[in-house]
């Protein structure tokens, strides 16, 4: 499935690749990585908040280590370390549901030798969504995680963990606590590693013009993996796939978008993914053709009950009512089940993972979401690693069995017995979940208004050319289609579909 230059940018060897699961242990691990850092520590973000903690503390316990003040520290303490972070620079009305976040960061390294920057270099209404951390080149961090106050949380998702209190900032103020948030971030070493520090300094000349060289090996450096995070791979194939629009002189980028396609239409036995949004028309369609198989993968896709923002309410969840109607049409044959989790006292959990694992062959997690923008107007990055032999497939069936154990308060160890036994994930999360944590995802009726805001997918344009003409956005989705069935054909890989169906446009 990986394919360089058509279903990924490219593809290197990782000596060691492990995956995390929740805010709490992927900020803990960045703060090792970093601190081992001797050559250079070179951050993307979507939104930065350089007060936010790396482990809160409850009320009165005292002031934890935050992100912006350690960085500054680290760069007093070695002055030949190069630290620089490239920021999206948010338009002002997204700025300020973020409490400004990217634009008080400059201010929090003013007079420091930390170099910040913020990044426009895209189309208007677009944006940069990568989140990497490369330390020295030997070590990278790639997924969905930003560095937020409200990021927080552990695999338990507490009811109203006194860490999670409105005190340690974010965009709310008073008494209270952050929602539960779940995320996921991979991390690898080596060639693969290198790769990702290839693409922050493309992407800093981008934005700046500055070249920037390659960082120099230190094999006698000590060795920055992070003890906390479990190496699940070894000598992995990991493969890098971007979305990128087409701006100035700088060509399109949709690279995400053909390994999904690929990846469907490879899958035999599960589809599982989860995601902020499920809105693409593209991927509702190639979902629907995996269920109409007769022999088809079952189909499991987890999401939030409903998106905090009231904009993404209004618009990415309406679109999702429509993409989960298409595929409950097309379930022919009882393979489908849609979840939304929740936490103990039933409150909903904010799912901000962008994750899909097929079968036991690949699994992969970034920054695109499953919609529009995310495959052709903003800018991302998803790292994959597909199985080659027996302990890779081992290790992507321990961790889907551990991840969604998490979900229902059960062990990676109950989770693999039940699907055993029942041959299906569903059938082990219904067997397994006896307080009822994976709820199904509500069924609407589907208002006129709904599908106004749906079928012309407002707020969500496939590319620079529909992003200010909406009522072009059908036509140019059904073209995009058509022109990633032709690429994956012409590199011998199969798509699902190479066509919007009526039901679906």
């Amino acid at each position: 499935m990986l394919v360089p230059q058509s279903t990924c940018w490219r593809t290197a060897r990782a000596e060691r690749a492990g995956l995390i699961v929740d805010v709490q242990d992927y900020y803990a691990a960045a703060k090792e990585a970093m601190s081992h850092a001797t050559r250079s520590i070179h951050i993307l973000g979507w939104a930065w908040d350089p007060d936010t903690p790396f482990a809160p503390t409850e009320p009165g316990e005292g002031e934890p280590d935050r992100w912006g003040p350690y960085l500054r520290d680290l760069s007093n303490a070695k002055p030949d370390l190069d630290i620089r972070l490239l920021v999206w620079k948010s338009a002002l009305p997204i700025a300020a549901t973020q409490n400004f976040f990217p634009h008080r960061a400059r201010k929090c390294f003013e007079g420091s030798r930390v170099n910040f920057r913020l990044d426009a270099s895209i189309p208007l209404g677009a944006c940069h969504h990568q989140k990497v951390i490369v330390v020295d080149d030997r070590l990278a961090f790639c997924g969905g995680c930003d560095v937020g106050p409200d990021r927080w949380d552990t695999l338990l998702h507490h009811d109203d963990d006194p860490r999670r209190h409105t005190g340690h900032g974010g965009r709310t103020s008073g008494k209270g606590y952050f929602e539960c948030r779940h995320e996921t971030m991979a991390v690898v070493d080596a060639d693969a590693a290198r790769e990702l520090g290839q693409l922050f300094r493309n992407r800093w000349e981008r934005s700046t013009g500055e070249i920037l060289l390659p960082v120099l090996e230190t094999p006698d450096g000590p060795d920055p993996w992070p003890t906390g995070v479990k190496v699940s791979f070894r000598k992995a194939l990991v493969g890098l796939a971007r979305s990128e629009p087409q701006w100035n002189h700088h060509p399109e980028v949709r690279e995400t978008e053909r390994l999904h396609l690929a990846s469907l239409g490879s899958a035999r036995r599960l589809i599982y993914m989860e995601n902020q949004y499920f809105a693409s028309p593209i991927m509702a369609e190639a979902l629907a053709a995996c269920l109409q198989k007769k022999r088809g993968p079952e189909v499991v896709l987890v999401s939030t009950q409903h998106s905090p923002s009231w904009f993404d309410q209004m618009t990415m969840d309406r679109t999702r009512l429509l993409f989960l109607k298409r595929l409950r049409e097309a379930d022919l044959y009882g393979r489908l089940s849609t979840f939304c989790p929740v936490t103990p006292k039933g409150r909903s959990i904010i799912v901000h993972s962008k994750l899909s694992i097929i079968d036991d062959q690949l699994v992969r997690i970034g920054s695109a979401n499953i919609n529009n923008r995310s495959t052709g107007f903003d800018t991302e990055c998803d790292l994959a690693i597909e199985a080659e032999d027996q302990p890779s497939r081992d290790a992507i069936n321990e961790f889907l069995a551990d991840l969604v154990g998490h979900w229902i308060a059960q062990s990676g160890q109950a989770m693999s017995k039940a699907m055993n036994e029942h041959g299906t994930l569903a059938g082990a999360i219904r067997s397994l979940d006896e307080k009822n944590r994976l709820r199904p995802i509500p069924e609407k009726t589907i208002t006129a208004w709904d599908n106004f805001i749906a079928n012309g997918h407002l707020g969500d344009p496939a590319g620079p050319k529909d992003s200010w003409r909406p009522w072009t956005r059908r036509w140019e989705l059904r073209k995009q289609l058509r022109r990633l069935s032709v690429e994956l054909e012409r590199v011998g890989l199969e798509a699902p579909v190479d066509d919007l169906s009526p039901e679906t446009v």
